[in-house]
């Protein structure tokens, strides 16, 4: 397989759609040699900064000398910025090689499987991953769930840390309908005898699981600080806390003293793409990709220290129709001057009119356009806001990819 041979088998695997399970994993990962044994593992699940939390903790690990890798979700451009070697995406053939390896794998068992269990994206990808880990003598990856954790195809790892960012009311259909409820959805990959490492802002309900699990198996329950007196390149206060979740992780996995220049190298080195990320100055363009209410919340409250006195401030937004957008909408646009609506690429798209009508329905008299295209939507709100002005991308991942997308990239996932 091509780079983008293996983008198409993998966008092909969505008419098969998301189902949980770990079956299927279990049986693939046999196939392949059990790559996820050959080795360590950080789990890091929670319902948001997940994947910042990620690659703060692999930065700090490689800086002390270690082998990382990491796997994240969703991508931006293409499916092989997911999974990383040493902070980088691995090349293209080594991705295509690793897809087809799956794939031949998935092609025995699902001659074997009924109809209904064939490997999903996911899982595919996931396989992927380990595979690609342990052909490149990876020592330690870090590794992020997609949804949840009990059920989630990353949970056939055997971590020895595990991460809860934290926990919010989110994929209820799936997960729960109470804090706890999916507290305890997340916290099922905890092993027995591992490290929990935990937020210090965790809700009380979320906390009380995971001292409940904790104690159940066995395991060390840490702490982490809420912040560190560092300077870090990833703007925003949500970035400072997830970077002092991700240093707990680090020394807990680590099991000895910290080296403080590494840790500090990580926090002045590590770029997060697509969350408060500043990808032009005139006018300041900001690209982030919340698509809940916490969030959204977490974005705004990050602002005020990018934007200073810069005005106008124009949004522009894209909400998926199993998010509340209502509450998003009712915390982003009284930061804002103007608002740009548009449409993302995925399929579960609202309509602009659709977040037009919430955002009249919540009375704050703000100026609202509607644009078709992505990206021509972000240059009529850069338009908008001219040199001295600002303008925030945020809603969804899917808006932020669509803005990153070149000519000749895949089409993007759904999933």
């Amino acid at each position: 397989m091509t780079e983008r041979e293996a983008e198409d088998h993998l966008l092909g695997l969505e008419l098969f759609g998301m189902r949980f399970g770990l079956e299927r994993m279990h049986r693939l990962t046999t196939m392949l040699g059990m790559p996820q044994r050959r080795f360590a593992e950080i789990h890091v699940v929670g319902s948001n900064g997940k994947s910042s939390t990620v690659r703060f903790i692999a930065a700090v690990l490689a800086r002390h000398g270690l082998r990382t890798a990491s796997y994240t979700s969703p991508h931006l451009r293409r499916f092989r910025e997911r999974i990383e070697v040493g902070e980088a995406p691995i090349a293209p053939e080594r991705f295509a090689a690793a897809v087809e390896q799956v794939a031949e794998a998935a092609a025995v068992i699902e001659r074997a499987s009924e109809e209904d269990e064939r490997v999903t994206q996911f899982e595919a990808l996931t396989a992927a991953a380990f595979h690609s880990f342990a052909t490149h003598d990876v020592e330690v990856a870090v590794v992020e769930a997609g949804l949840g954790g009990r059920y989630d195809a990353t949970n056939v790892i055997p971590s020895g840390v595990q991460v809860l960012t934290g926990v919010s009311l989110e994929h209820t259909r799936w997960l729960g309908t109470t804090i706890a409820e999916i507290a305890a959805e997340k916290l099922a990959v905890v092993r027995d005898h591992a490290t929990l490492v935990v937020a210090p802002d965790l809700h009380p309900d979320a906390r009380a699981v995971a001292e409940e699990v904790a104690a159940e198996r066995h395991a060390e329950l840490i702490e982490g600080p809420g912040e560190l007196d560092l300077e870090l390149r990833a703007a925003g206060r949500f970035h400072r806390r997830n970077f002092a979740l991700a240093c707990a992780a680090a020394i807990a996995f680590l099991g000895r003293a910290p080296d403080l220049a590494a840790i500090a190298d990580a926090a002045a080195e590590t770029r997060i793409r697509g969350r408060l990320d500043v990808v032009d100055d005139s006018p300041l363009t900001i690209f982030d990709g919340a698509h809940n209410p916490s969030g959204v919340a977490a974005l705004a409250g990050s602002l005020p220290e990018l934007l200073a006195d810069r005005r106008p401030v124009v949004l522009v937004a894209s909400v998926l129709d199993d998010k509340d957008a209502k509450g998003m909408l009712a915390t982003l646009t009284p930061t804002v001057d103007r608002v740009v609506l548009t449409r993302c690429s995925n399929p579960r798209a609202l309509a602009p009119e659709q977040l037009r009508e919430l955002i009249a329905g919540l009375g704050d008299g703000v100026a609202v356009e509607i644009v078709a295209r992505p990206v021509t939507a972000l240059s009529r709100a850069r338009e908008l806001a001219g040199g001295g002005g600002a303008v925030v991308a945020t809603g969804s991942i899917y808006l932020i990819a669509d803005l990153l997308r070149e000519v000749g990239d895949a089409r993007p996932s759904t999933l």
